[in-house]
């Protein structure tokens, strides 16, 4: 098999992003992390990269480790989850942290068990990444077919600023904080968390799905800072978008979205005119087993 990942902020920033493969005999776990920016005034544990770049990484880092034979994807995200909690303590000490400033995350882990006749997938996603199964004739099939339902208010907000006469991406994302801290602290309180959160009050509410796909198939997989090529920027729709980023590969798709973002004054449809965007585009083989 082969795996292309790609990963970057849209400027020399710190990336909130982290897409990475792990592989073991007969078995394949691709993960894709979005860290949701931060709507603190400052980062609390981490001021060189971040509190959320370094959540994203240290929760990859503690669920690589807690990958074992018979230890399903729930519990390795539990085992994960509470390593990294633990850290984020002990950095933290005894600073007054507001929950808001908690880091979180969109998380999709593909597993693939590599079978004598077909591909064996399992999905476990909280929040919005997106993930797409290719055939080899090229049909995509949306793996996980899942809408924010927070994206609609936010972007009736924003519409509402852009009425206003309020277009500066800085300005307009001033003017939302109080309602993005509100959603934050809300997410973070919540019994049954549908994002990775660092201290969830109950069990996740994950999406999780079994499937079978071709011995010859592929996974593609993103962040919605680059799944932006198709919504809300239009450039592509989801099939060729895919087609594309198997056929020229996901740098060239890359230079794209950031070409595109740079000829715009600013995003009118989203809090920040660009986003760390991230892929990973896996590709299997008929004689792997």
């Amino acid at each position: 098999m082969t795996t292309e990942q790609i990963s970057r902020a849209p400027d020399s920033g710190s990336n909130e992003d982290l897409v990475a493969a792990f592989e073991s005999a007969g078995l394949s776990d691709l993960l894709v992390l979005d860290g949701a920016t931060s709507v603190a005034d400052t980062d609390y544990i981490d001021p060189r990269q971040g509190d959320v770049a370094w959540f994203v990484g240290a929760f990859a880092a503690a669920l690589e480790a807690a990958l074992a034979p018979g230890v399903t994807q729930a519990v390795a995200v539990r085992r994960a989850l509470d390593a990294v909690s633990a850290a984020y303590r002990e950095r933290a000490g005894a600073a007054p942290i507001p929950v808001y400033a908690h880091p979180l995350a969109a998380l999709t882990w593909i597993r693939i068990r590599h079978m004598d006749d077909h591909l064996a997938l399992s999905l476990y996603c909280l929040g919005d990444c997106k993930v797409f199964a290719l055939d080899a004739a090229g049909a995509v099939l949306d793996l996980d077919p899942y809408v924010n339902p927070h994206e609609a208010v936010l972007q009736e907000a924003i519409a509402a600023l852009g009425l206003a006469g309020v277009v500066d991406p800085d300005l307009r994302r001033a003017r939302l904080l109080p309602m993005l801290r509100a959603r934050r602290a809300f997410q973070h309180g919540s019994a049954a968390p549908d994002v990775l959160c660092l201290a969830p009050q109950g069990e996740f509410k994950a999406r999780q799905y079994a499937l079978r796909l071709p011995l010859d198939a592929a996974v593609l997989a993103m962040t919605d800072g680059f799944y932006r090529l198709v919504d809300p920027y239009g450039r592509y729709t989801i099939d060729e978008l895919a087609g594309r980023c198997r056929t020229h590969g996901l740098a060239v798709l890359m230079d794209e979205l950031r070409a595109f973002e740079a000829a715009r004054a600013s995003g009118p449809l989203a809090v920040k005119s660009a986003d760390d965007a991230s892929a990973l585009l896996w590709t299997a083989s008929r004689t792997q087993n």
